[in-house]
C-alpha cells in the first residue's frame, strides 16, 4: 500500500446519513474523513425529493400540530410488527426530533413540516401531515465550485427537465392547484435571473429537495474542517482483535490505508446496482436496468462487512417503484405520484387492473410481483395527456407529441380505439375495453367498487380537486389513446446490515462488532417492509447517522 493515514470517524459513503453523521462527529470535536467511489458527492439522497419523515418535531409543533413520540411508534408498531426489534423503533422516534433539532441549530440545513400524510392514514397512531418535512430552498452559490461536485437532480424532479422546485411547489404543479402558472413562471423567472450562475453553468444554483439537504449539510462538514475524497471506493474493513480500525480504501491509483481511531460509519446504500445480488435477493424477474437509483449503490459495503462475519436482514425487500424504463437513458424513472391523477388505469396481460394506482409507491411496485404482471401497463387518453406529466412525458401543452423525444416515443404505443392500443402492447382487447368501460362508470358515480382508488386521504393528496366526485378517477375516452409499460422498480434496497438500535453491526453471534456501524440503505430498513410516510428513508438515515456519531464519541470518552 502506498499510503497510510489516521483519522477519528471514518465514513463511506457521501449521501445526508453519512453527512448528518459527519457533523455530528465534527461538533463533537473529531477529525471526519468522508470517502465517496462516484465523482460526485450526495450519493442518492442528492437525486431525492429530500423529504424527511421526522414525527412530533419542534417544526409541527410551532404550526400547532398535535403529535407525539408514543403516536409515531404506535403507528409505525401496527404497520410494521414484529420485523423490527422494538429497541430500534424507539429509538428512532424518540431520536429523529432531536436529531432534526441539532441539525436545525448546528448546520445550514432548514426544515419545514409540510401537510403531507401519513401513507397509512387509516391505522391508529397515524396523521394526516407535518411529520414530513421538507428542505427549504438552498442558495447554491455559497458552494462555489463545490456545487458543480454534487450528483444533480434526475431531470423528471425539475419543471420541463430544468428548473427546480421544492416538495410543495412540485405538487401543486403536478396536481394543477389554484396558482400553479403563478408558480411555474415563478420558478423558470428565477432560474433566469440568476444571471450569474447561467453565464457560469446551466445548473440551477437554487437548489431544492434533496440537493438543498445536501448542498446545505456540506457545506457545514467543509465549513467545520471535515475531509471529503472523491473517487474512493473501500475495498475492505482492518480488524484487529475482533474491532473495526479502519478501512482500505482505493483512491484513484492509490491504496489507502485509513485508520480511524474512534469509529467506521458504513453509509453507502445498498445493493440495487449488483445484478449477481439482485438476482440471489430480490423476486424474479429484476434487472438492475429498473432501478431509479444511481449506479454506484453496488452493496460494496455490506459485502465487506459480511466479510468479517456480520449478520443481514430483509435482503429480499427494496423500496419499490413502478417505473418508465427507457433504453439509453442513465437510469429508469420512477412513478412517484402520477397515478393518482385522474383519467389513467394501471392493467395486466389480461387487460385487467389488479390494485388500487394511487397506493403509496412500494405498494404499487410490489403490487406487479404479487399480481404476476411484470410488466404492466398504464393506459390514459388524450385528454390525461394534455393536462397531466407522467414519467418521462411533460404535459401535452408544453409538450406536443411531436416533440417527446424520439426513445420515449419507442416505448409510447398510441391508437385510435382501444382495441388498436390492446393489439399494439399484446393486452386482452376485451378485457382492456371492459376494464376503460368499468373506470368509467366509477368516474360517474365516483366510487371505485374494485380497488377503492380516491378512498383513502393519502390517494386523494395528489388527486386533481377540480375532478368531480373522485378526485383520482376520470372518464377515458377521448383519443388518441395511450401506453406505457411499468416495471417493479426500486430507489435503492431495503435488506442490509442487521444493527442495534446505536446503529452498531450485529455478527453473527448476535453481539456488536466493535467499531463498525452501518446507517441508511447500507443497514436492514427500520421501516421493516413497509413505508410509513414520505421521508421513511432519509429520516431514519440522517437519524441514525447522528445515533452512530453520538454512541462513537459517547463510547471513546468512557473507554480506559
Amino acid at each position: 500500500m502506498s499510503e497510510s493515514v489516521e483519522t477519528d470517524v471514518l465514513i463511506v459513503g457521501s449521501g445526508a446519513g453519512a453527512l448528518t453523521a459527519a457533523v455530528t462527529a465534527l461538533h463533537g470535536g473529531a477529525r471526519v474523513l468522508i470517502v465517496e467511489k462516484s465523482d460526485r458527492y450526495g450519493g442518492t439522497s442528492a437525486m431525492s425529493g429530500g423529504g424527511i419523515w421526522i414525527p412530533a418535531s419542534e417544526n409541527a409543533k410551532r404550526r400547532g400540530i398535535d403529535d407525539s413520540v408514543e403516536d409515531a411508534y404506535l403507528y409505525m408498531k401496527t404497520v410494521i410488527g414484529d420485523q423490527v426489534s422494538d429497541a430500534r423503533i424507539r429509538r428512532f422516534v424518540e431520536t429523529a426530533p432531536e436529531m432534526l433539532e441539532f441539525l436545525q441549530t448546528h448546520s445550514y440545513l432548514r426544515y419545514e413540516a409540510i401537510p403531507y400524510p401519513d401513507y397509512y392514514t387509516e391505522q391508529p397512531g397515524a396523521k394526516r401531515g407535518y411529520r414530513t418535512q421538507s428542505p427549504r430552498v438552498f442558495r447554491g452559490a455559497k458552494l462555489g465550485d463545490d456545487l458543480y461536485r454534487m450528483r444533480e437532480q434526475p431531470p423528471g424532479a425539475r419543471a420541463q427537465g430544468r428548473f427546480t422546485m421544492s416538495i410543495p411547489e412540485a405538487r401543486k404543479f403536478l396536481t394543477q392547484t389554484p396558482g400553479w402558472r403563478l408558480t411555474l413562471f415563478k420558478v423558470v423567472l428565477l432560474y433566469y435571473l440568476d444571471v450569474a450562475g447561467r453565464l457560469k453553468n446551466k445548473r440551477s444554483r437554487r437548489l431544492t429537495q434533496g440537493n438543498a439537504l445536501v448542498g446545505s449539510l456540506y457545506l457545514s462538514v467543509r465549513e467545520r474542517g471535515g475531509d471529503l475524497w472523491l473517487n474512493s471506493g473501500m475495498t475492505s474493513l482492518i480488524e484487529n482483535d475482533g474491532r473495526v480500525d479502519g478501512a482500505v480504501i482505493q483512491r484513484g491509483e492509490e491504496t489507502v490505508r485509513v485508520l480511524a481511531r474512534q469509529g467506521v460509519i458504513l453509509a453507502a446504500g445498498g445493493f440495487e446496482k449488483n445484478d449477481r445480488m439482485r438476482q440471489q435477493q430480490l423476486p424474479h424477474p429484476t434487472s438492475i436496468d429498473w432501478t431509479a437509483s444511481q449506479r454506484h449503490n453496488t452493496g460494496d459495503a455490506i459485502n465487506a462487512a459480511v466479510a468479517l462475519g456480520a449478520r443481514t436482514d430483509l435482503m429480499q425487500h427494496a423500496w419499490w417503484i413502478p417505473v418508465v424504463h427507457v433504453p439509453g437513458w442513465p437510469r429508469s424513472m420512477g412513478i412517484f405520484a402520477e397515478r393518482s391523477l385522474p383519467g389513467l388505469v394501471i392493467v395486466n396481460k389480461q387487460g385487467k387492473r389488479f390494485a388500487n394506482e394511487a397506493l403509496p409507491y412500494l405498494e404499487s411496485g410490489l403490487s406487479m410481483y404479487q399480481a404476476a404482471s411484470v410488466p404492466s401497463w398504464v393506459v390514459f387518453d388524450a385528454a390525461f395527456r394534455k393536462k397531466y406529466p407522467f414519467g418521462p412525458l411533460a404535459p401535452g401543452w408544453a409538450m406536443p407529441d411531436r416533440y417527446i423525444p424520439r426513445k420515449v416515443r419507442e416505448q409510447l404505443a398510441m391508437a385510435d380505439t382501444i382495441a388498436d392500443l390492446a393489439a399494439q402492447i399484446g393486452v386482452d382487447a376485451a378485457g382492456l375495453e371492459e376494464t376503460i368501460e368499468r373506470n368509467n362508470r366509477f368516474a360517474e358515480s365516483g366510487i371505485d367498487a374494485d380497488f377503492d382508488r380516491g378512498k383513502s386521504y393519502y390517494d386523494r393528496y395528489y388527486g386533481d380537486a377540480r375532478n368531480k366526485p373522485n378526485p383520482c378517477i376520470a372518464r377515458i375516452g377521448q383519443a388518441p389513446f395511450y401506453a406505457l409499460p411499468l416495471y417493479p422498480g426500486d430507489i435503492g434496497t431495503k435488506g442490509g446490515l442487521l444493527t442495534d438500535e446505536y446503529a452498531r453491526v450485529i455478527g453473527m453471534d448476535d453481539r456488536p462488532i466493535e467499531g463498525l456501524y452501518a446507517i441508511g440503505n447500507t443497514s436492514a430498513s427500520v421501516m421493516g417492509d413497509k413505508y410509513v410516510g414520505a421521508g421513511a428513508t432519509l429520516g431514519p438515515a440522517m437519524t441514525f447517522g447522528y445515533v452512530a456519531s453520538r454512541h462513537i464519541q459517547s463510547t471513546e470518552a468512557n473507554s480506559p
